[in-house]
């Protein structure tokens, strides 16, 4: 029920009319001064016409408004158009406010202003004209406004004085018209004949407080306190379901007498259906044991005596529409009970509550996830491996991980889904791959980007609390896709971030964990749904950054890179039919050789994936359609290597790399970094001189980096006499270790080998060759460790032109998944200690 102030009284408003310049207070007297400088007087007629286009005039109405208070208003004001709702005089209402005429109209107001509320004829007209408008209205007065960030604003508004809309001043920014008052009018009944409506209006209205539940009894001795018929009236009809017609008649009727006389016949018209509901009601419990068919009857009959005596409120209607769509909607029973909870809460609520448009989205978002909805797997196995095939070239662990997962679907349908983390360089194809993967199975296809998200309510969402709150991007991707067993794919996992708002990695734990997701809570929905069904996929460039705890619940498969000749392959089989078509052209326009596409691949591209490969393509193309744009559709644009340096310029990468290793003290390190495999330089040199023997360290190393080199150090001190070294070079001055591109910091132990190299190589003035690349922790023993990332590092030594590997024997075992064509171009050593290493890396420099 609206709040209604009784000391309110609109009938005893006054007006006089007022201007800001009183020199200018009499027309004749402006008449007689204008004529001064004219040719003619003006005639009593023409001075009041003059006076009414004055601007500076301003018209002022004195109104008494509540406790008595005497209100001046302006002649001229704010008007502000509003799609249902019927504002009284005396009663406050809160006002969504979001359309940008209403905004400026409410902000020329401001606090404590006034406004002139209208209602428009049509609620679907998004910009209404003043001719689409009613033409009475109510003067209200700013209560409170509330900025409602994204939605808006809201205001509480309460109602001063009934007044007729008058000509438009102005229409920008928000409608400016004259406002006149509209004064309750002296009643022709007798004193008897007011009190006896006044006493059956009372009653009426106790009665169907008495009749609904959802009415508190305190409002009955409230409405008896009520003093006059005219606020009477206005109290009820605010409260009363009417139809916008009917709201309007009451309106703008001024006599108050008559005003009763028709909330009258509105309050029996609901005594009525409120005792027919009540009737009803009882009967169906007597007939039927069912509730839901019981409430269905029941509703089912009001709306047709609804629709018999005309009633068409629209709050009702909206109930009913939702209460429509929730039994045409298969729900779990937790998610059918929450959402009958919030319409029986939509159903006491007021038409123009503030919180009924927050319950109807909360609904909304009930209905529309895909609690039950899901796509039949196609479990076929040659033709998912066709399409995978055709989508992405190489690949096969990929590839075959998801073949076994069909083949368990399809002799074990209810098996859970497994949590797959694709790790790799950019660019290898982990985001295209999640796609290929739903095309294979004829699944829908969700993703939710994680990078840079730092806010715990990003995956659970936001209590509905909140302003705006929404639910989490689970859910949102979900709904988006429409079924609950869609391929979800959480890009760049490893760069979620944390801070005082809380951390996601945490929340994914229960998005990821197979025996918890069948339950997943978003703190919007509050109602567990299940994630079971659904397929995950995260992508990542780097394991490092993942919680261990989130980490332990995916399974992890690398996408390495690719080859010099799958990159080859890709562009020819995907790269340049794509980017064909982008461009416009085709074949017959232009068409890139192996000779040219080998040229940018070894020249122009130093990366494990395809993307600056394609870039360079899409370079080539633009200077085709360039081309052929000036000279005709029918020219064609002869590629070769001389055409590719002219579109790109200079080469920026030489496939050779072994210049800088022709002194001693410098050895060939293999990495691997977030870009896929790397190689690295690591430099030593020696100074003798000064107090004991010191290391320096730059290039910006990490602690483990560090660590390695101070073992390589000491070890290399151990076993001086092995190696050769003179006593004189152990006992005073400094070794500097330095690994170049200073900018990048650097970390891990498997440069151990490396390290040793460098400085076994400035110390005892043996050189270490350009092509012989290495990788392996060191231990205080002499005992070389294994490290990870092989693939990697194998791809970038063969990229960068090295001949001949020395790698830890324990790491053999991944040399399984290095392509046969890769291994051949290098010559690869297993070592189990440090000399076996030192023989093949220093051998040949001596």
């Amino acid at each position: 029920m609206a709040d209604f102030d009784d000391e309110s009284d609109p009938k005893s408003g006054s007006k006089t009319r007022s201007k800001t310049d009183p020199k200018n207070s009499d027309p004749k007297k402006a008449s007689a001064e204008r004529s001064e400088d004219g040719d003619r007087d003006e005639s009593p007629e023409e001075a009041d016409a003059a006076f009414a286009e004055d601007s500076d005039v301003v018209e002022i109405w004195e109104i008494e408004g509540p406790g008595e208070e005497q209100l001046e208003i302006p002649g001229v004001l704010p008007l502000l158009p509003v799609r249902d709702v019927v504002i009284y005089p005396g009663v406050t209402v809160p006002l969504a406010i979001g359309r940008p005429k209403s905004l400026a109209a409410l902000e020329e107001a401001g606090q404590d202003g006034f406004l002139i509320v209208v209602t428009q004829h049509d609620p679907e007209t998004q910009d209404p004209s003043l001719e689409e408008l009613h033409q009475v209205g109510t003067i209200v007065r700013v209560m409170r406004i509330i900025d409602a960030r994204r939605e808006g604003k809201q205001a509480l508004v309460v109602g001063v004085a009934r007044a007729r809309v008058g000509e438009q001043v102005s229409s920008e920014p928000a409608f400016r018209v004259r406002a006149e008052p509209m004064l309750d009018l002296h009643s022709d009944a007798s004193e008897e004949e007011e009190e006896g409506e006044w006493h059956r209006v009372v009653l009426l209205a106790q009665r169907v407080i008495e009749l609904r539940d959802d009415l508190p009894d305190e409002w009955k001795a409230f409405l008896a306190g009520i003093p006059t018929a005219g606020m009477l009236a206005d109290l009820i009809a605010s409260n009363l379901p009417l139809s916008p017609e009917d709201k309007i008649q009451l309106l703008e009727e001024t006599d108050p007498s008559e005003r009763l006389r028709l909330v009258e016949q509105h309050l029996e018209r609901e005594v009525t259906i409120a005792e027919t509901q009540r009737t009803l009601r009882g009967e169906a419990s007597d007939t039927d044991e069912d509730p839901k068919r019981r409430e269905r009857m029941l509703r089912s009959r009001m709306r047709e005596i609804q629709s018999e005596i005309g009633e068409g409120d629209a709050g009702l209607r909206e109930v009913d529409e939702l209460r429509d769509k929730l039994e045409a909607t298969e729900l779990p029973e937790e998610a059918h009970e929450q959402a009958e909870r919030e319409l029986k809460r939509l159903t006491a609520l007021p038409q123009h509550a503030p919180d009924r448009h927050l319950i109807r989205t909360y609904l909304d978002w009930l209905f529309e996830l895909p609690w039950c909805v899901e796509t039949e797997d196609k479990l076929h196995l040659p033709d998912a491996r066709q399409v995978l095939d055709a989508d992405h070239h190489g690949l096969d662990k990929v590839k075959e991980r998801i073949l076994e997962y069909l083949a368990v679907r399809k002799l074990a349908p209810d098996a859970k889904a497994p949590i797959l983390c694709f790790v790799g360089p950019p660019g290898v194809g982990k985001t295209s791959l999640g796609r290929s993967i739903a095309r294979a199975m004829e699944r829908k296809f969700a993703r939710a980007s994680l990078g840079g998200v730092r806010d715990e309510a990003e995956i659970r969402g936001h209590r509905r609390t909140y302003v705006g709150a929404m639910p989490g991007r689970i859910l949102q991707s979900l709904k988006r896709a429409g079924s609950r067993n869609p391929i979800f794919l959480l890009d760049e996992i490893d760069k979620v971030g944390a801070d005082f708002r809380g951390d996601p990695s945490s929340a994914l734990l229960e998005v990821l964990d197979p025996e918890q997701n069948h339950t997943f809570s978003d703190h919007y929905i509050e109602v567990p749904f299940d994630l079971s069904k659904v397929l995950f996929i995260a992508t990542a460039n780097t394991l490092a950054t993942i919680p261990p705890a989130l980490l332990d619940r995916m399974e992890v498969i690398e996408l390495s890179g690719y080859t010099e000749r799958e990159k080859l392959a890709i562009a020819r089989e995907h790269l340049l039919t794509k980017q064909l078509d982008a461009h416009g052209l085709t074949q017959d326009n232009i068409d890139l050789g192996d000779d040219s596409l080998e040229k940018i691949v070894l020249e122009y591209t130093n990366e494990a994936g395809v993307r600056n490969l394609e870039r360079h393509i899409a370079t080539l193309m633009r200077k085709a359609a360039t081309r052929i744009a000036a000279q005709g559709r029918d020219t064609r644009v002869e590629t070769n290597p001389a055409f590719v340096e002219e579109a790109l310029g200079a080469p920026p990468h030489l496939p050779e790399k072994a210049e800088r290793t022709v002194h001693p003290g410098t050895a060939v390190g293999l990495a691997v970094t977030a870009h896929g495999g790397d190689i690295l330089y690591i430099e030593a040199t020696f100074m003798p001189g000064g107090t004991g023997l010191r290391l320096r360290l730059t290039g910006q190393l990490g602690d483990v980096m560090r660590e390695s080199a101070e073992a390589a150090l000491s070890w290399v001190r151990a076993h001086a006499g092995e190696l050769e070294l003179t006593d004189t070079a152990l006992e005073s001055g400094e070794i500097h270790l330095h690994i170049p591109a200073g900018a990048v910091p650097k970390d891990g132990p498997s440069a151990g080998i490396a390290l040793i190299t460098a400085l076994v190589s400035a110390l005892s003035e043996r050189r270490s060759p350009g092509t012989v690349a290495m990788t392996g922790e060191i231990s205080l023993r002499g005992r070389v460790l294994p490290v990870g990332g092989i693939k990697g590092k194998v791809f970038a030594a063969a990229r960068a032109g090295v001949e001949t590997i020395v790698m830890p024997r324990r790491n053999e075992k991944d040399l399984i998944d290095v392509p046969d064509d890769v291994k051949s171009k290098l010559e690869i050593h297993l070592v189990d200690t440090i000399p076996e290493a030192l023989d093949f890396t220093l051998s040949a420099g001596r």
